[in-house]
């Protein structure tokens, strides 16, 4: 509501202050007011108009406020100068970081042919080279070991059938050395070893200090002798692929175990009624679900490795007398469609299961590592480079293994040594 021009006539003060509080009240500005004002002088009273005129100054001044209508809510109010307040403030301060955590990468699934640990160690091995446990444990000494004709090329280990416990052997190397028709320049069990052992030396001097410094037990006569469960062995090194070989050792007597009800683990050893804990037949395993083999400390893929492994057996496509007579390429062939082996796996069981003598992994950075310092690089420095081959390259490592063979195994074992033992004494 808008007046734009006010006429003051001669009337009482009172009335003229009632005029202005009418015409003021929607304005909040006395000197917008008065350029739209025009007054009209009058031979009423000066004074009584300037009086009023500063009344009205003081009305407008209190008009000035807008009125609030209904009732006041002190709490909405302060609520109201809070927001406002931290509004403000929250301008003026720089925008802080999310304290929300970031939420953690899901792992990838493992897949399904496991690769070898980045740095396998010789308890592995000595897992997978572990005899079958036929006999108990005494303190009554062995009896000799039966000599018979050895061929580097061939199986040379006693094997036993997985099912029936029947020892198996390979036909090439089961000869009588006491028959006149053996050629007598062939090595047999009790020789082998030091035969090989011969031949390296002869092909570099420089492993005299390490034959010197470790003995090699899994080719000596004591253990060519030795009876070895194939699908025992193959089984041992699915379980020890990405532990430990305490741990794998540990998995092994629970699993040993689960198939023996009265056995009993103490101090970490595994202890039963019977006279022998064997390791369970591929019968035994394909029986039992995947839940239960879970329970001995076995990740879900490794339970189904050894089931899938076990089936291979029962079926007849893997058996003793086919890994004792096959070729290592036959071996290599079958083994690596199990699902759970891969190439490192079936080299190392053909090397230290089947005691197969000519048998080199150019995949094995423990070996690589091992060759490295043998032939005098500084191992500490290669070790920042980066990549699969940082000590030395595949074709290096074939070139010097290919001059030590048939008796490549054994020369594989000794570089896995080399850091074991003074460098400078190879000099």
């Amino acid at each position: 509501m808008i007046y734009n021009s006010i006429v003051i006539r001669s009337r009482p003060l009172r009335t003229i202050r009632g005029i202005f509080q009418l015409t003021v009240g929607p304005l909040h500005n006395w000197r917008h007011l008065a350029s739209t004002t025009t007054i009209c002088p009058h031979p009423f009273s000066t004074s009584s108009f300037n009086m009023a005129t500063r009344r009205s100054a003081r009305l407008s001044a209190s008009v000035a406020v807008p009125k609030v209508t209904g009732p006041v809510s002190t709490s909405a109010t302060s609520k109201k100068r809070k927001a406002a307040t931290t509004k403000i403030a929250s301008q003026d301060e720089p925008e802080a970081t999310p304290s929300t955590p970031r939420r953690r990468r899901l792992l990838k699934p493992e897949k399904d042919t496991l690769a070898p640990p980045e740095t396998p160690t010789p308890a592995a091995v000595n897992l997978i080279a572990e005899p079958a446990a036929s006999t108990p444990i005494t303190n009554t000494p062995k009896p000799k070991a039966i000599t018979c004709l050895a061929d580097p090329n061939q199986t040379n280990a006693v094997l036993l059938s997985p099912q029936t416990s029947r020892i198996v052997t390979s036909t090439a190397t089961v000869t009588d050395t006491t028959s006149s028709s053996s050629p007598s320049n062939q090595p047999t069990s009790d020789s082998l070893l030091s035969t090989a052992l011969a031949h390296l030396i002869k092909i570099d001097p420089r492993m005299k200090p390490l034959i010197e410094a470790h003995h090699c037990h899994i080719f000596s006569p004591e253990g060519l002798s030795e009876k070895i469960d194939p699908f025992e062995s193959l089984s041992s090194g699915i379980i020890s692929q990405q532990v430990s070989g305490a741990a794998a050792k540990a998995i092994k007597k629970r699993f040993i175990a689960l198939f023996h009800p009265n056995s009993q683990e103490t101090d970490g050893e595994l202890t039963t009624s019977i006279p022998s804990a064997r390791f369970p037949t591929p019968s035994q395993i394909m029986a039992q679900s995947i839940e239960t083999l879970r329970t001995a400390g076995l990740s879900q893929r490794k339970a189904e490795y050894l089931k899938g492994l076990a089936e291979k057996f029962v079926s007849g496509e893997l058996s003793a007398q086919m890994l004792a007579d096959a070729t290592y390429e036959e071996v290599l062939e079958k083994l690596i469609q199990v699902r759970g082996l891969g190439k490192w796996s079936v080299e190392m069981f053909a090397c230290f299961g089947l005691k197969r003598m000519d048998i080199f992994s150019l995949g094995d950075l423990g070996v690589q590592r091992g060759m490295a310092a043998f032939v005098g690089r500084d191992v500490s420095k290669l070790k920042s480079k980066g990549g699969k081959w940082k000590y030395m390259s595949e074709k290096e490592m074939e070139e010097i293994s290919d001059r030590f063979k048939p008796y490549r195994s054994l020369f594989m074992w000794y570089m896995w040594r080399v850091e074991e033992t003074d460098i400078s004494t190879m000099e």
